[in-house]
């Protein structure tokens, strides 16, 4: 069997619930022969409609039948309650139907069995009130709301009830009394500004400025604070409403609606024309609150500083606007390096070293996430300019320093270096007279992070010194670590040059070019046959050209070897009319430079014709410049015709139109075929002579 509940009396829950007839399933589907629409069901339906039963009206013509209808009506109402006691609906009906019988202790008896049932129900107890109120039973209803407000404390709607009825007898110290009750529960703000309003009408300016103190106390918001300083202002005490602010911004600076309070204090020094008052309350505002929150506050800041302000105020505010804007960006995205570059152009045009140094350090602090160059490269600035801006706009060569070694102490040289920091940091130790700094500084990047960069540069620095012994060894240094590299070789013979050491300039020149890799060998070669031609050393220079052709046939070459040959003559020992003489030996061994290209590229390589065509332009141009002496037809007959041809272009998926391409036709392949077809006639002709013969 369920168990009772003991709200229902005897009953269980099952008994009670009301149940609805299950809903017939429709078999048959199909659409019915005749069809008829909604509103001639619902006309049907109304004239159907049987007339309403109501029941007699009863009159009641002596105090029996008033007994008999009475003991009926509360037997009913029992057995009602009896079946749904936790109905609270039918108590207040049975309640109200006695109080209109006015038995008023029977229904006052009905209403205290209902708040057995439920006294947490605040609807019963302001209908139990209600009905004592009305029926002018003053103290009555007084002990009702005094019983409600001991049980349901946190039911504002009973206090105010209560405190409403004793303002409306005009027991305005009952009402007080009640108010200091309620107070003693710490209500909400409303509760209190309920209080305060309450004393206001009655002119206890004093009291209600107590109840303020006790407001801010227990509610210690900003809301709460502006409520009590703008009373004070509405009352005409301007001192006593700048304490209050006073004391809200020492309590709340920190609290999240300080901009609010920072921004109503401003606007009550702004009422109060006290123009300096209002700025320095900003700019404390904006100094203390996160700029993240200071949106409106900046916003006001501006406007204030057009209103008020001289050129520099203004300009001071809309700096602010714009830090604020940056402080928004690098908070959002800390490794967005343009946001603090912009950010750090903003601080140094103010001219604040302390803010602009906070800044760098900020900056700084964002370290690329992965260990790759790429990540840095952008990063590495902001250290640079933060030297750059210790040394020459703060003129702190101490810190400069500092910031030179935090930054290559960051680096991992070991994956990737910049050799821009420490040439910097080598260029500000010259600039400080400290040689011995900066030499120390380049050797530890040398042996950390050796680059091109920072070798040239430090051959450099000891070349304007005049130390050629460091050169040299930083030579051998930087031709250790890169020994492909033709640019040192050439550098570091041109050196031994310039000091007059031509057997050791030599010397590096034949151990370069023995290296069994260069990044560019043609520099290389080029550099050193300079070099021979300079010293007068052409024989050597000849050796040298055969050397290389030796190693390469590049048409270049050829060119670069005929026109030696063409003036290699002794300018400084020989007179003008020995030159004269040597000019045809020289023509003649410049030829046979030529003779040998040619024949290399029509027998070894004879499908670069278009070298071809170019190394006989070069000879053709070369015999004109000789002058009387040049032979142009030499050159002329051997010179191939330009043809245009087309040619089909393949692609992966197969042929794809035609190409235009330029050919070049030499002599002796336009005589081949001629030859060919001689032979073949001399060859029949010889054996139809046989044939005839026999």
């Amino acid at each position: 069997m369920a168990e009772s509940d003991p709200t229902l009396g005897y009953l269980t829950r099952k008994d009670t619930e009301v149940k609805l007839p299950r809903p017939t399933r429709v078999k048959n589907k199909t659409p019915a022969p005749i069809q008829i629409t909604a509103e001639q069901i619902l006309r049907e339906a109304r004239e159907r409609q049987e007339a309403e039963i109501r029941p007699p009206k009863q009159k009641i013509t002596d105090s029996t039948e008033l007994a008999d209808y009475r003991l009926r009506k509360r037997k009913e109402y029992e057995d009602l309650i009896r079946r749904v006691r936790w109905n609270i609906g039918v108590w207040v009906k049975y309640a109200q139907w006695e109080e209109s019988q006015k038995d008023f202790n029977r229904a006052r008896s009905v209403w205290e069995r209902a708040l057995e049932v439920d006294y947490r129900n605040h609807t019963l107890w302001l209908k139990y009130a209600e009905m004592e109120m009305k029926n002018k039973f003053i103290n009555h209803a007084r002990n009702v709301w005094d019983r409600a407000v001991s049980l349901l404390p946190r039911i504002d709607q009973l206090w105010y009830k209560y405190i409403h009825m004793e303002e409306m007898l005009g027991n305005i110290a009952g009402a007080r009394q009640i108010f200091e009750r309620w107070m003693s529960w710490t209500p909400d703000q409303q509760g209190w500004l309920s209080y305060i309003k309450f004393e206001l009408r009655y002119n206890e300016i004093d009291r209600a400025r107590g109840i303020y103190e006790r407001f801010v106390l227990c509610h210690p918001r900003v809301s709460a604070w502006i409520k009590f300083a703008k009373f004070e202002m509405k009352n005409g005490e301007v001192a006593r409403a700048r304490a209050v602010y006073e004391q809200a911004v020492q309590k709340l600076a920190d609290d999240e609606e300080a901009e609010i309070l920072f921004v109503a204090f401003a606007e009550f020094e702004e009422r109060c024309k006290e123009t300096e008052r209002a700025r320095c309350i900003y700019k404390f505002a904006l100094d203390h609150i996160p700029k993240g929150r200071a949106e409106d506050l900046y916003r006001k800041f501006v406007a204030f500083e057009k209103q008020y302000g001289d050129r520099e105020g203004i300009e001071d505010a809309i700096v602010g606007k714009r830090r604020f804007q940056y402080e928004d960006e690098v908070r959002k995205n800390p490794l967005n390096y343009d946001s603090w570059f912009d950010y750090i152009r903003l601080e140094e045009s103010v001219g604040n070293k302390a803010r602009t140094r906070e800044v760098y350090e900020r900056a700084i602090t964002n370290v690329p996430p992965a260990e790759e160059k790429r990540y840095w490269q952008r990063y590495i600035y902001l250290w640079i300019n933060y030297a750059l801006y210790e040394e020459l706009d703060a003129q702190d060569m101490v810190r400069t320093r500092d910031v030179y070694r935090e930054c290559l102490k960051l680096i991992p040289h070991e994956k990737f270096s910049f050799a821009k920091i420490w040439l910097l940091a080598a260029q500000f130790e010259i600039r400080q007279l400290n040689l011995e700094g900066a030499r120390k500084i380049l050797g530890n990047a040398i042996g950390r992070a050796p680059k091109d960069k920072i070798f040239k540069k430090y051959i450099e620095i000891e070349l304007q010194l005049g130390n050629m012994d460091r050169c040299r060894k930083l030579y051998e240094k930087y031709l250790e670590w890169s020994p492909e590299n033709c640019y040192a070789w050439s550098k570091y013979a041109e050196l031994e040059r310039s000091l007059s050491e031509t057997e050791r300039a030599r010397a590096i020149f034949e151990l370069a070019i023995s290296q069994s890799a260069l990044d560019m060998p043609e520099v290389l070669w080029k550099a050193y046959i300079d070099f021979e031609i300079s010293e007068g050393e052409f024989q050597r220079t000849r050796e040298l050209y055969e050397r290389l052709l030796d190693r390469t046939k590049h048409l270049k070459v050829w060119i670069s070897y005929a026109k030696f040959e063409a003036s290699a003559m002794d300018d400084s020992t020989s007179s003008e009319l020995e030159q004269r003489d040597m000019k045809p030996q020289c023509i003649e061994r410049a030829r046979r430079v030529f003779d040998r290209a040619v024949s290399y590229f029509r027998n070894s390589a004879p499908e670069l014709k278009e070298e071809r065509a170019m190394l006989l332009e070069e000879w053709l141009n070369l015999e004109n410049s000789f002058g009387e002496l040049g032979n142009v037809s030499l050159v002329q007959s051997k010179l191939p015709k330009k043809l245009k041809k087309k040619r089909q272009l393949m692609t992966e998926d197969g042929p794809a139109g035609y190409e235009e391409y330029f050919d070049y036709l030499f002599p002796e392949e336009t005589q081949a075929p001629t030859m060919k077809i001689l032979e073949a006639a001399y060859k029949w002709k010889k054996q139809k002579i046989g044939s005839d013969e026999d």
